[in-house]
């Protein structure tokens, strides 16, 4: 029988993923993904996609390959679907209830981050409509970035993200808001609770490790983890 999850506790640092969770990327690389196996009758489903959710670019071109028996490099799959991503990526939207609770969050000087596994190249594609927002945020933290030694669902992004804030912040006064199982599994191994706002094509079963599993941000409480409420 599974252990039952915590209750939320309060804290005081919120760190946050962004493909699928702040910015609508993840169904572009869906859509790409898809365009390059219908080439070997191959699906890119969700029982792969949610394998390489998260995870640095090469790592998840690995994935697929190794998942869907695809004849070509991991190196030729990133380099292939980057591609095809450089003219979509700028479409990408805010996802709902981001820009609320990030401005709320900023009014009321609650520390933040992002901690995401896209590289500096990828970063800059798409948040290149955004770039305003993205500067509400203490600072950020890349997938490419030295002290990222693995990412995700290994924790060290996370940590790297913790230790930047002036002061570094405890782990334990930290909360992850992530869509990905891969993160949420990083955020548990740093020693953060986590809020999971997954797709809702995602198996359920993969949601039960989260702190708290949410539609969409618009449903976020802040008063649950001790931070300042909506007015």
């Amino acid at each position: 029988m599974a252990a039952p999850t915590p209750s939320p506790r309060p804290v005081t640092h919120i760190l946050f993923d962004m493909d699928g969770l702040l910015l609508d990327t993840e169904r572009l690389h869906s859509v790409v993904f898809q365009e390059i196996c219908d080439r070997y009758g191959k699906e890119y489903s969700w029982d792969v996609q949610s394998l390489v959710m998260g995870r640095k670019a090469l790592d998840g071109a690995q994935i697929i390959i190794d998942a869907l028996h695809l004849p070509m490099s991991k190196e030729k799959l990133v380099e292939e679907s980057q591609e095809k991503l450089r003219e979509l990526f700028p479409t990408a939207g805010l996802m709902r209830g981001v820009e609320r609770l990030i401005q709320h969050l900023r009014e009321r000087h609650v520390p933040m981050a992002v901690a995401t596994s896209a590289g500096a190249a990828s970063f800059q594609m798409k948040t290149r409509r955004h770039e305003e927002f993205f500067g509400l945020f203490d600072h950020i933290v890349l997938g490419d970035d030295p002290e990222v030694r693995k990412g995700k669902p290994d924790p060290d992004i996370f940590l790297v993200c913790a230790k930047r804030f002036s002061p570094p912040a405890s782990v334990e006064k930290c909360l992850v808001f992530e869509d990905a199982p891969n993160g949420v599994e990083a955020a548990l191994a740093a020693g953060m609770q986590v809020v999971m706002v997954p797709d809702g094509h995602l198996p359920r079963e993969l949601t039960t490790k989260a702190t708290v599993v949410l539609a969409s941000l618009q449903d976020f409480q802040p008063e649950l983890f001790g931070l300042p409420p909506y007015e």
